[in-house]
């Protein structure tokens, strides 16, 4: 993929997973890569795991999602880094698995905080660069939970929903100020990753287990290939998962009240 060749790519949540995986796929292209994450030795674990060759073009930027009151210091730095910055993937988070009756304010309000304001202060601290040069393009890692809500999801949901309505609002304004920043959002269904370990549940421990639809998803090698076409296309929007995500998606579109009787039955955990 040609789009990648040169480019200057900023991942947030790249420390394992989604992120990780797109990382090794970002270096067969010859992407510059900016590794964002908590954990510093975890990002430098992956970069040591790519090819020694490529590892001058890729640099390491701690970043906690969390603390908005840092992150426009993160966006200058990462720009410092290259000089420049031509594609942020938004892909941080974290997860949520217990019931709304059940689950503590301060959790709801935790899953936002990371998921919702820590991603839209990422782009908006970064996005007078791209208004500078009149060029960039804003992928932002969403989930069939951004389209589709199921139980012990409630918070995580409305997390992900919020990301569609702040993006796709978005794309529409900035097509009245350069034709050259793109907006993609990225749906995934079941990925094999270790999302559902770090979970929160209602009183905001870690659920510390792996729910058997994560443990037989996609394949994250194969999740990033299909996501970095997308993204080269310029996709608006894309869901990448497997054949029930997708039917859960189709229901929910055309056939509302089906799917609302399917869903409230349906093993999610």
């Amino acid at each position: 993929m040609k789009y990648y060749a040169g480019k200057v790519v900023w991942i947030t949540g790249a420390s394992s997973g989604i992120g990780e995986a797109l990382v090794y796929e970002l270096v067969k292209h010859g992407a510059r890569i900016i590794l964002s994450a908590r954990r510093k030795e975890e990002l430098e674990r992956v970069k040591g795991t790519c090819p020694i060759a490529t590892q001058a073009n890729i640099k390491i930027l701690p970043v906690d999602l969390s603390k908005p009151e840092m992150l426009k210091l993160s966006a200058e730095a990462a720009i410092q880094l290259f000089g420049q910055v031509d594609i942020l993937i938004n892909n941080g988070g974290i997860s949520q698995r217990s019931l709304g009756k059940e689950t503590q304010l301060e959790v709801d309000r935790k899953v936002m905080e990371v998921d919702y304001f820590g991603t839209i202060a990422v782009t908006k601290f970064l996005l007078p660069h791209f208004l500078s040069r009149k060029a960039g393009h804003i992928v932002t890692i969403s989930s069939v939970m951004g389209k589709i809500g199921t139980p012990y999801r409630s918070g995580y949901a409305a997390a992900k929903h919020a990301l569609h309505g702040f993006f796709d609002s978005l794309r529409a304004e900035l097509w009245n100020d350069s034709k050259n920043i793109y907006v993609t959002l990225i749906c995934p269904g079941w990925i094999k990753t270790n999302i559902t370990l770090h979970a929160v549940t209602g009183d905001g421990s870690k659920l510390n287990q792996m729910d058997g639809s994560t443990k037989t998803g996609m394949p994250t090698d194969v999740f990033a290939l299909k996501a970095l076409k997308a993204i080269a296309r310029k996709k608006e929007e894309v869901y990448i998962g497997g054949f029930k995500e997708g039917l859960a998606l189709l229901l929910k579109r055309f056939m509302p009240r089906t799917f609302s009787r399917i869903i409230r039955k349906a093993r999610v955990r």
